[in-house]
């Protein structure tokens, strides 16, 4: 009986990258391992045809023991990577694998011991490693020569760049200013390291963007910061999507901002950052099938973030959709229960619901007494054209609030002449989401006056459908064989995996094979998945079977194991020649050798 593998069917190529554990005794080097973890991330991501789990939703999972299978459940991912790191004196371990989310089956570990110096090259080493796991068990993907955009190698700069860069994640402003030093101590460790100059500009475009600073000083800052950065690495997408901050939410210039994000997308299409800055362009500027579309596209690579399902709400409550955008908010909320913008929008969907009751006690549960009253006047307006008798001391001058509940309230009070002119002051300033007036429903009663048109031609004036063209994704670049070149390929392949038996080694990798053939990793992968309609593994696999089928049935080895003989034909794992063969045999390798005997 001889058995031969089948066409495997096009598998989802996904991962995650569970965050690293810190095991070196010392809780200061949590922001090491953070580091590789999100260097390994954004590596892979260079890789088009790999869906990567954002960073959010993989570090959702940090200091959390779940179940490999549950995480890929919860991610939509076939595959996981976990991983440790110990740094004692001047060394690094760093212990890797691989795991298929849906059955738990082990594809890959290593460990690795190196010179501290070394962890440039290793990270590189360790994403080639993986991708390369990917594409043999799971068909063809391009992979780069080099996947690390770690521009400096200089250790003690880049230490002080994932410090930097620890703090700026929190996104809170003490660690941004935090962050900022810690950016400048690497940059005076460097000077060519570009990294922590563009990550100075982007901790500058959020705090002036969002009103943490002069915004005047604040823009310009880190317009100069970016531009010097850029100059020194134009392949920094982080840069590019920095410079879209400061055009869209500094300025509100869409179509700067637009650009921007293109050239951000043309050096890593799967930035979710960037993706959402772009769902949100899409979004003030009125374009909601576009938002909602790039929006869905965010949450299948990041669907544990909770500002994501903010944004898809927010899109949903623009165009009145309240009970979707609900939601949507609760969904945010339910991975972070704080999260500001949600509960704001979460009162206000209540509010155009008419579920007075359940928007009073939400309110009540994070808002002040001034603001619930505003509040409660305001759903009086609305509902039931009482115009609300105005209380100057419920008001607030700050004009940084998530939503801006106190000119709501002079709005639905009717002091039309300060609600414009605070209204005025805040696109002047181009104060955070009210960038999205012209949707906003709390603004309904102004809408119609000759001011609110004017603002509103000014900002928007000249955006249409063809301002925002979607450019192409990258397809790949492996060029197609000719008939000569296919032909000449199967050939060599069966002289090396037939006649001389490559397929014996244990240790035989796409890649060494590739190399035996004379010809890129790429294009064979490309000639397997597209010319013989499998994987490099279920290739290699199958003909360790059919040897192994052949070994076992010979007389002189009736003394051996079967595990003995799998060895012998190539197969380095008994769960692996176990697995295989139930696969395609549909029974155990005892059960088969007694029904050939």
């Amino acid at each position: 009986m001889n058995l031969s593998t089948s066409n495997i069917s096009s598998i989802d190529k996904s991962i995650v990258v569970l965050p690293f554990k810190n095991l070196s005794g010392d809780a200061s080097y949590e922001y090491f391992s953070d580091g590789i973890t999100e260097e390994i991330i954004n590596a892979l991501t260079k890789i088009d045809t790999l869906k990567v789990t954002a960073r959010t939703s993989s570090f959702a999972f940090k200091n959390k023991p779940t179940d490999i299978r549950i995480i890929g459940n919860e991610l939509g991912v076939t595959n996981a990577v976990e991983g440790s790191i110990r740094i004692a004196k001047e060394r690094i371990r760093i212990s890797a694998q691989l795991t298929r989310t849906d059955t738990g089956f082990l594809l890959w570990s290593e460990k690795f011991d190196r010179e501290l110096d070394d962890v440039f090259a290793l990270q590189d080493e360790i994403s080639l490693l993986i991708a390369d796991k990917i594409r043999e068990n799971f068909g063809h993907i391009e992979i780069e020569e080099s996947l690390s955009s770690v521009q400096t190698q200089n250790l003690t700069a880049y230490q002080l760049y994932l410090k930097g860069r620890y703090f700026q994640l929190t996104w809170n402003l003490p660690n941004l200013e935090k962050a900022i030093g810690f950016y400048q101590k690497a940059a005076d460790f460097d000077a060519s390291y570009a990294d922590p100059i563009i990550a100075i500009g982007w901790c500058y475009a959020i705090n002036a963007s969002w009103g943490h600073m002069n915004r005047e000083d604040g823009l310009k800052k880190a317009n100069q910061y970016l531009d010097k950065g850029l100059a020194m690495n134009p392949n920094s997408y982080t840069g590019y999507f920095a410079k879209a901050t400061i055009h869209f939410w500094g300025n509100w210039q869409f179509e700067e901002g637009y650009r921007d994000l293109q050239s951000c997308f043309k050096i890593n299409p799967h930035f979710s950052e960037g993706m959402e800055a772009l769902a949100e362009l899409y979004t003030a500027t009125g374009f909601f099938d576009k938002a909602l579309e790039q929006t869905e596209q965010i949450l299948k690579i990041n669907p544990l973030s909770p500002n994501h399902y903010y944004t898809k709400g927010n899109i949903h409550y623009l165009q009145g959709d309240y009970q979707t955008a609900l939601g949507s908010f609760e969904n945010s909320l339910k991975l972070d229960n704080s999260f500001t913008l949600s509960r704001h929008l979460k009162v206000a969907c209540l509010l155009f619901l008419k579920e007075k009751d359940a928007m009073l006690a939400y309110a009540k549960s994070f808002l002040n007494d001034d603001f619930v009253a505003m509040i409660n006047a305001i759903y009086g307006a609305i509902h039931h054209q009482k115009i609300p008798e105005f209380d100057e001391t419920l008001m607030s001058e700050n004009l940084n609030l998530m939503v801006y509940w106190d000119f709501y309230y002079l709005v639905h009070c009717q002091k039309t002449d300060a609600a414009f002119e605070r209204f005025e002051k805040m696109v002047k300033e181009r104060i955070g989401q009210i960038i999205n007036f012209q949707f906003d429903p709390f603004l309904v009663p102004l809408r119609s006056t000759q001011m609110f048109k004017e603002l509103k031609s000014t900002i928007f004036k000249g955006i249409q459908a063809t301002t925002f063209s979607i450019e192409a994704s990258k397809t790949d670049n492996t060029p197609s064989f000719t008939q000569k070149e296919s032909d000449e390929l199967k050939n060599a392949l069966d002289q090396i995996l037939g006649r001389e038996q490559a397929f014996l080694r244990s240790d035989l990798s796409l890649r060494s094979l590739a190399e035996e053939l004379a010809i890129h990793p790429n294009r064979l992968s490309k000639f397997i998945n597209d010319y013989l309609q499998t994987n490099f593994t279920e290739l290699v696999n199958g003909k360790r079977l059919e040897h192994f089928q052949k070994i076992a049935l010979l007389p002189e080895n009736s003394h051996l194991t079967l595990l003995g003989l799998a060895y012998e034909s190539g197969f380095n794992s008994k769960t692996v020649f176990n697995t295989y063969f139930k696969k395609i045999a549909g029974i155990t390798p005892k059960q088969w050798l007694k029904n050939n005997s």
